[in-house]
């Protein structure tokens, strides 16, 4: 069963590339000059997002170098100290809505520090899936379109990242 859907999911980009195709020369369109038109668009798109993403990597990394991570980090242990939280799910929370690749770096790290089924492997699973990358994701969609005015945004997200952390805790804590 588990090499069916293994050769399954190993067909689905290909067949969706030739579903496009096919689609779009039944809908007489050009499909192979819409997909040059749309790849000349992507180097300007590039630089369009570049400084917005430079800006958040020199953030992420200044934050944690100069030991804000981790003073920040325990005071939110200490803080939510009565929920036994561990301080690795802790670390978790407040990483995944910076960066997408330190938060796997960092899942990684649980997992080999603290065992498969520790509660905090549990709660950094759960977080890495129900929290988003937010200043990632804002540098890149906003950059591209050059939003500037963003009032309500970035707390929205915020918002939602906290709902989706307290909901990590809660259902680790039913179920595990």
């Amino acid at each position: 069963m588990i090499e069916h859907v293994e050769y399954i999911s190993l067909l689905i980009i290909p067949l969706f590339i030739l579903f496009t195709v096919l689609y779009g020369t039944f809908k007489k369109v050009r499909v192979y000059d819409s997909f040059v038109a749309g790849a000349k668009e992507g180097p300007a798109i590039i630089l369009n997002i570049f400084p917005y993403l430079l800006t958040i990597f020199v953030a992420i990394k200044g934050f944690q170098a100069s030991g804000a991570f981790d003073y920040v980090r325990n005071a939110f242990y200490s803080v939510f100290a009565f929920l036994e939280i561990p301080i690795e799910a802790v670390s978790m929370a407040i990483v995944k809505p910076l960066s997408g690749s330190a938060s796997t770096a960092l899942f990684t790290d649980i997992v080999k520090t603290t065992g498969v089924e520790s509660m905090a492997t549990h709660m950094s699973a759960i977080i890495m899936g129900s929290a988003e990358t937010t200043f990632y994701v804002l540098a890149v969609y906003l950059g591209s379109v050059s939003i500037k005015k963003t009032r309500y945004l970035v707390p929205v997200c915020l918002v939602s990242d906290f709902i989706g952390i307290v909901v990590a805790v809660a259902v680790v804590r039913w179920f595990f």
